[in-house]
């Protein structure tokens, strides 16, 4: 599924295809926790769904960290 987000960090507006259904997306909008809902995401994606931060954006902002 195509998900745009907007970065809270710069405002840009960013794309990523990740491997989730409508009914998972629901389920977390609904108060469910992210990881229950899409427990297949990795947490950069995790990340992006939450706050439109990337891992690069991440990265340049704050600096570099292991997961």
């Amino acid at each position: 599924m195509l998900v745009s987000r907007k970065s809270i960090f710069s405002g840009i507006e960013r794309v990523m295809d990740l491997d989730i259904e409508q009914s998972q997306l629901n389920k977390w909008m609904s108060g469910m926790l992210i990881q229950e809902a899409m427990p297949d995401l990795n947490p950069d994606e995790r990340e992006f769904l939450i706050s439109g931060i990337t891992r690069k954006e991440w990265d340049e902002t704050i600096g570099e960290y292991e997961c």
